[in-house]
């Protein structure tokens, strides 16, 4: 019973390998909706798997190199092949150039050594220095998204420039690992008092998608880091 019990964050992290493969194949036939679904639901793992490995107290190294090598799939491999097929049908007869859409990997190479430096990074227990991968990969799958269901002419036309795209693509991979903190949402203390900036997070994180849909999962990741850096300007003054 106590090997079972040892297995099952490894089987949760498994599982989000699994829906992060699913959600490749979903990506290469530029079915980016059900993309998005399965690497929301890989985030969905890759929450638990750490939760039960707390609870049971049964985290190992291996469980931790597992994590890792799942999320290197489900955000990052994920993420840059979206941004290679968005660069790839951006490209107008003028500018064509397919090695152009290449540079989507950038976000992968940037995902990978987050990973990686995550891994190592003892500050990181109670907050994060960098955008997670996770909260990456909910904004680059948004994109295509919104591209899809926007009714805005300017957002349209922008994320249809390649121009446009590769910022987002350089931006992407510079936020992953810049030395910026950001705030998480775990509660440590289960008083409104103490999770003020969390509890406010969230409910304007329930406005922004039940208003702008796929566009809010976007802003919202925008408002994550802004509001991260207003709080530590906050918490420097004091």
């Amino acid at each position: 019973m106590e090997s079972i019990k040892k297995q099952i964050p490894n089987i949760i992290t498994l599982l989000n390998l699994f829906s992060g493969c699913i959600a490749l194949v979903f990506a290469t036939k530029s079915n980016f909706e059900l993309a998005f679904y399965f690497v929301c639901l890989g985030i969905f793992f890759d929450f638990f798997d750490g939760f039960f490995a707390r609870m049971f107290k049964v985290s190992s190294p291996l469980g931790l190199q597992l994590d890792s090598l799942a999320d290197m799939v489900t955000s990052g491999v994920v993420p840059g092949f979206v941004m290679f097929s968005m660069l790839l049908k951006s490209q107008s007869e003028i500018t064509s150039c397919p090695a152009f859409a290449y540079l989507g990997f950038v976000v992968t190479l940037g995902s990978c050594y987050r990973l990686a430096n995550f891994n190592i990074d003892t500050r990181q227990t109670d907050s994060f220095i960098g955008l997670p991968t996770p909260a990456n990969t909910l904004f680059i799958l948004s994109l295509p998204l919104v591209l899809q269901y926007s009714d805005s002419l300017i957002v349209l036309e922008a994320l249809s420039n390649q121009w446009v795209l590769l910022a987002i693509v350089l931006g992407s991979a510079y936020i992953l690992n810049a030395e910026i903190p950001l705030f998480s949402l775990k509660l440590k203390k289960f008083t409104v008092k103490d999770n003020l900036l969390q509890i406010g997070f969230l409910i304007v994180s329930f406005l922004l998608i039940f208003f702008f849909q796929f566009l809010g999962i976007s802003l919202l990741i925008l408002f994550y880091v802004l509001l991260s850096v207003i709080n530590n300007k906050i918490i420097k003054k004091q």
